[in-house]
């Protein structure tokens, strides 16, 4: 049987266009849809460049919004028969000629999710607004609301990230180019070494720096007597070092120059006549500062900034950083390094007995050399303590942050889709939880993840360095101009498209500090100081 059931009806307004009705109920203004929608899209928000329409209908909405900003426009829609029904009645060749209008048709919420992560910039596009219409969306709620969910869980790790670049941003691009101009040159020899000459054994250590740390020393002690290949975070390295534990290799990802303060109090280490150098796992984004400490031997690794990948492009070992934190770092290298069995101590992801980290830990000696009569030591380790709000409390023995949480089922997501075995050491944080079901990587893609990492090394010639930050300049310069009401990413060619994404970090913090900019005055400024700040690196 043939369903002729019509889903829309369709009625001419006072000023001539056809508007769609659901049974009986007009979807826009019977008197003068266009100014109607010309009105609701005057109300919009400055610096909203990404707009998200519940509802296509007659097309007025997303019409305005293209005529009267340069945002993007993404229309939302279900019920394929009345999607027909609107294109057989209506004419959207505006709309679909338009390079800045985007239709999804009856998408599933993991698309529209996939859709924008894939889209969204804040730091291109700035704000973003979802814009109902609300006859449609009452038509097919139960739809709408799901999609309503995806895009704001989508949105949230957009924000997260953007959050993360707007604070860091300038920082990696300014780190990344020094590291590239003054250390890496001279040490790219330092990766060989250690993947060739210095692999540890298959059973590895991860010591990060929580509280339970104090009580699991004289395990980890054990362990090194046993030639176990011990990875310590940089947050525990000074506790390491004041139990004379001496680690084999370290990993250090913040960008910030706060992180010097971990090896500034690492007093054994800076005495060590028989130990040799250790590997230092640096990221490209660190401070260049790291990479000349006494006693140790950089090893950068290339993490997800798009400008060290661009850089990178197997030249480096790459290290999933995607966790957040240290602990999640050094699960990735005793990977990459090829451990069967890893020990984890310290990974506590919460606060135990009102204590943040492991004594000897950096903030200790920090906070001591900082007090005085109006800020006491306890009162530093307070604020320290009490600077994010704590989840509600479910164990009587440690507190949790939506920060540490996230650390923690990050860390966990990795270690359960990794072949090697993971123990837990005993200690009172939160618990650890590996299910091995997870397992999803193919052993055919870890081949070829490996393959990746050895390839391009005929590139290490010592001028290619320097011959790339010349390159990389001259191809920001001839990043086009923007062009009003376009898609300016749509604009770029490839190469153009691969370069502009390394800045991407960069123009969040712009952004950050410089709102009001409009996205031509945006890149320009962008384009300028980056130029700027890689001809001081060249000529320094």
């Amino acid at each position: 049987m043939i369903d002729n059931a019509k889903y829309y009806s369709f009625e001419k307004s006072r000023s001539g266009e056809i508007v769609p009705l659901i049974e009986g109920r007009p979807l826009h203004s019977l008197i003068d849809p266009k100014r109607e929608a010309q009105r609701l899209i005057s109300t919009i928000k400055p610096g909203t460049g990404f707009l998200v329409f519940f509802g296509l209908g007659g097309g007025f909405l997303p019409e305005a919004a293209l005529e009267q900003t340069d945002a993007q426009v993404i229309v939302i829609d279900y019920n394929e028969k009345g999607i027909a029904e609107l294109f057989s009645s209506i004419d959207f060749t505006y709309l679909k000629k338009n390079e800045r209008f985007a239709f999804l048709n009856s998408t599933s919420s993991e698309e529209i999710k996939s859709f924008i992560l894939e889209n969204y910039k804040p730091a291109l596009f700035g704000g973003i607004q979802l814009i109902p219409l609300r006859p449609r969306v009452e038509a097919d709620k139960s739809l709408f609301d799901i999609a309503a969910a995806s895009l704001q869980e989508a949105i949230d790790i957009v924000t997260g990230d953007y959050t993360v670049q707007s604070h860091f941003g300038k920082r990696w691009f300014n780190n990344i180019i020094r590291n590239i101009a003054k250390n890496i040159k001279q040490r790219t020899e330092n990766k060989e070494r250690l993947i060739t000459g210095k692999m540890p054994a298959a059973e590895t250590a991860i010591i990060a720096a929580g509280p339970s740390l104090d009580s699991q020393l004289q395990e980890i002690k054990e362990l090194k007597a046993r030639n176990v290949f011990i990875i310590s975070t940089d947050t525990a390295l000074p506790v390491l070092a004041q139990n004379e534990i001496i680690p084999d290799a370290v990993v250090s990802i913040d960008c910030q120059h706060i992180s010097y303060y971990h090896f500034l109090y690492c007093t054994l280490l800076n005495r060590r006549d028989n130990h040799g150098s250790i590997p230092l796992f640096i990221d490209i984004a660190s401070p260049p500062l790291l990479s000349r400490l006494k006693g140790f031997t950089p090893v950068f690794f290339s993490s997800g900034h798009p400008l060290a990948r661009y850089f990178s492009r197997g030249l480096l070992p790459f290290l999933d950083t995607s966790g957040g934190n240290v602990t999640y770092a050094c699960l990735s290298a005793a990977e990459y390094l090829g451990a069967k069995r890893i020990h984890l101590f310290g990974a506590d992801f919460a606060y135990i007995n009102s204590q943040c980290y492991a004594r000897g830990t950096y903030i200790y000696p920090h906070f001591y050399k900082r007090q005085n009569r109006l800020s006491p030591i306890e009162g530093q380790f307070s604020r320290f303590l009490y600077r994010s709000p704590f989840l509600p409390k479910n164990n009587e023995q440690y507190y949790e942050t939506a920060s540490l949480r996230f650390y923690r089922e990050k860390f966990e997501e990795k270690a359960s889709v990794m072949d090697a075995e993971i123990i837990c050491a005993k200690g009172l944080g939160a618990k650890i939880t590996i299910n091995k079901e997870q397992r999803a990587e193919s052993r055919e893609q870890k081949a070829k993840n490996r393959e990746q990492r050895t390839e391009n090394r005929e590139q290490l010639a010592e001028s290619y360095y320097f011959k790339f930050l010349e390159n990389y300049k001259n191809d920001i310069a001839a990043l086009p101009e923007v062009e009003n009401k376009s898609n300016y990413v749509k604009k770029l060619n490839e190469k153009e498209r691969q370069v502009f994404t390394t800045l991407l970090p960069f123009m969040a913090a712009v952004r950050k500090h410089e709102p009001e900019l409009t996205l031509k005055e945006m890149i320009k400024e962008l384009k300028r100081y980056c130029i700027a700040g890689i001809e001081r690196v060249l000529a320094g």
